[in-house]
């Protein structure tokens, strides 16, 4: 069973969207609903699986449908038809007290906007949560400044949101997600609003807890390159409709259609590719020159390694954390993979 499953999810904003359901089911463009009906198509039949302890990036234009999707994970929104399940219970089932207790156990939420409480200081912000669960003061402090501690906060549990830079402000939100324990993360643009380096080193911190907590992830960007470092799978949305769905070397590799290659024709395809998707197998590897072979980890990315190569025209010996030989690499392979087919 996957961790979130959404099924032939609809939704239409609008004055009378049942009422519209049939013409999106029967294919009427989203620009020909909102001329003839004033409705707009948020979600056209989306349907996708999340799996447990997965970062799941989902991605794409402004107005594709990407926050609107998110927001039906915890019932912010409400769709027009289909289902949502977390781990095989559907979430439209829930009365209004298993809704919160479900959004204040289950799930956390980090906003673009950060969304602190400008009056708490930071250590207040980060235990709201658990004051909501009804955790003892003590417990809360506790757990509190633990999480302050894991994104790099130490020393300002007492400062306030607007003695924050914009960074530290969504080091805040993060810690505050990580406070309530809750098993699914939703990041709706976490990230969208700081500055360039600053959100690196904010993708860089997510990358590292998600290795040590194995949280599932849902998270929203339009930003191709922050969904590759980020996920483990991505979906990408256009007009609503989920166009694809794959890793981020699928997405690169074969995308479906112009809207996905228009999206990733500009990627640098050695920051995203690693050696064991290009490797010849070792058993299949017959008539490849090994003489002057340059060994490179199969996790490796192609650009930690290809200088070296294009510097001695060599072919790669890929290895595994043991040393164990797993496959090879041609000079000229290499290269082919860097450009599009």
């Amino acid at each position: 069973m996957s961790k979130i499953e959404i099924n032939n999810v609809y939704k239409i904003f609008g004055s009378n969207p049942k009422s519209i359901l049939s013409m999106v089911k029967e294919g009427s463009t989203k620009e020909e609903i909102l001329e003839k009906t004033g409705h707009t198509v948020g979600l056209d039949d989306v349907s996708l699986k999340i799996e447990e302890g997965e970062t799941f990036v989902c991605m794409g234009l402004s107005g594709s449908g990407k926050s609107t999707l998110i927001r039906h994970l915890n019932r912010l929104i409400d769709p027009t038809a289909g289902e949502i399940l977390i781990e095989g219970t559907n979430v439209m089932s829930l009365k209004k007290k298993e809704l919160i207790d479900f959004r204040r156990h289950k799930m956390s939420m980090v906003f673009q906007r950060f969304g602190l409480f400008p009056h708490k200081t930071v250590i207040q912000n980060v235990g709201y949560g658990l004051e909501m669960q009804g955790k003892p003061e003590e417990e809360i402090n506790k757990i509190s400044m633990e999480k302050i501690e894991s994104v790099g906060l130490t020393g300002f549990e007492n400062q306030y949101p607007n003695q924050l830079s914009g960074g530290m402000q969504q080091r805040v939100g993060l810690a505050r997600a990580l406070a309530t324990n809750t098993d699914i993360m939703l990041m709706d643009e976490a990230f969208s609003a700081l500055d360039p380096l600053i959100r690196s080193d904010m993708q860089k911190q997510l990358i590292d807890l998600q290795s040590e907590l194995k949280k599932t992830i849902v998270f929203i960007t339009h930003d191709l390159d922050e969904s590759l470092r980020l996920g483990d799978h991505i979906g990408i949305l256009n007009a609503g409709k989920l166009v694809q769905v794959g890793t981020p070397v699928e997405i690169i590799m074969n995308p479906a259609d112009d809207y996905v290659e228009a999206f990733v024709k500009d990627v640098n395809r050695a920051k995203v590719i690693k050696a064991k998707v290009i490797m010849v197998p070792i058993e299949k590897a017959n008539g490849i020159d090994k003489n002057n072979l340059i060994k490179v980890q199969e996790d490796q990315f192609i650009e930690e390694f290809l200088p070296q190569v294009v510097c001695n025209n060599s072919n790669c010996e890929v290895i595994d954390k043991k040393g164990n030989v797993k496959g090879y690499i041609t000079n000229k392979e290499l290269q082919k993979s860097l450009t599009k087919s």
